[in-house]
């Protein structure tokens, strides 16, 4: 598992880097790229038409949940767009089979606008473009402490909007997993071989608060990082990462600190567990502030000019106004979005640098 880890963050960290690095392209090739931008836009005297908007998600949530919930926000950007001189005939989302797999598609110019974490964005920042940052509802408890999150849950959100979100390493009901909760909740500090005893969940290694900045917790606690766990598998969605805590297939699982409050229902329902999902899981560690999602957009499609940024932020940032806006927008616990600038990702540029040297 070790060497599977480590060979899959560096492969990721090595694709976000080799697919921003080709040659100089010939003139056939740009040629025909004109020619793509060509057909893919042209202009009438009632604006701009594009034949088609390509938006990928990551999949943070199960890929059908994001389908279906998402679809409204076909009608309402072709509305947004229009108003500001844009007529789009067809907009087509998709959830990508990984968080690499988006940023790939970025990079390739087969999906024009994805919905990414600021771990996948800095990994892929060759082949695309930072757009906005997601704001989301800020929580009721925003501590450094473990047993904060323990002792005043269950976990609500606040009105205060922020642009950052922890990560949280949470144990579950299984006996290893309480084990380990019971002496947070005790006072008593985690050793190495606690942590280590347990069987863990990450997600991809671009993933912040699935793997990335539970890493850096471990490396500052423990001098240690996740290809160091003897037991760590690879969750394909948060969904399944619950599945198996809940079923002690696993004791702890790296996720975003809202997470459960996404999962009440099927901790119940479709995990069958007789308690509630606040009395079988306990926090047993807690990250500093990660920088909100953003929407991105690729650097190769021959759709995205200047102009066109500028028209979907606005019509994004619209969107993200309303209240049936937000309504779509909350599968991702996103509230809203504000511009955003490649250096606001500086600091998860760093976590990057820090896990490729972890991973050598």
């Amino acid at each position: 598992m070790k060497k599977f880890i480590s060979v899959l963050l560096t492969g990721a960290m090595l694709t976000g880097m080799l697919t921003g690095c080709g040659s100089a392209k010939s003139d056939n090739a740009a040629a025909s790229e004109a020619g793509a931008s060509e057909a893919a836009v042209s202009e009438t005297a009632a604006g701009q038409n594009i034949d088609k908007l390509s938006i990928a998600f990551v999949p943070s949530r199960e890929p059908d949940e994001i389908v279906t919930a998402t679809e409204p926000l076909k009608d309402m950007l072709k509305s947004e767009m229009a108003n500001l001189g844009y007529n789009i005939g067809n907009v087509d989302i998709t959830v990508g089979t990984s968080f690499e797999a988006v940023g790939e598609a970025l990079t390739a110019g087969t999906a024009d606008v994805g919905l990414i974490p600021g771990g996948t964005y800095v990994l892929y920042d060759d082949g695309c473009d930072v757009l906005l940052t997601a704001t989301r509802d800020g929580l009721t408890i925003d501590s450094d402490s473990a047993k904060d999150w323990n002792d005043n849950k269950p976990t609500d959100a606040s009105t205060n909007q922020v642009t950052y979100y922890r990560a949280l390493m949470i144990a579950g009901p299984s006996a290893k997993g309480q084990e380990l909760a019971k002496k947070v909740n005790d006072g008593e500090e985690l050793t190495w071989e606690d942590i280590d005893s347990a069987n863990w969940s990450v997600m991809n290694s671009s993933s912040p608060a699935g793997y990335i900045y539970p890493s850096l917790w471990l490396k500052e606690k423990y001098g240690k990082n996740i290809t160091d766990l003897s037991h760590a598998v690879q969750s394909d969605s948060y969904g399944s990462a619950f599945a198996r805590l809940a079923s002690g297939q696993i004791d702890v699982l790296c996720c975003y600190a809202d997470a459960r409050r996404d999962y009440v229902d099927e901790w119940t329902g479709d995990y069958a567990m007789s308690n509630s999902i606040w009395d079988d899981t306990n926090v047993i560690g807690v990250t500093p502030g990660i920088y909100n999602d953003t929407i991105s957009v690729s650097k190769t499609s021959p759709i995205m000019t200047d102009d066109f940024k500028a028209a979907l932020a606005k019509a994004f940032i619209n969107i993200g106004n309303t209240d049936e806006g937000k309504e779509v927008i909350a599968i991702y616990s996103h509230n809203g979005y504000v511009e955003a600038k490649s250096e606001d990702y500086d600091s998860e540029r760093e976590a990057q640098k820090m896990l490729q040297s972890l991973a050598q």
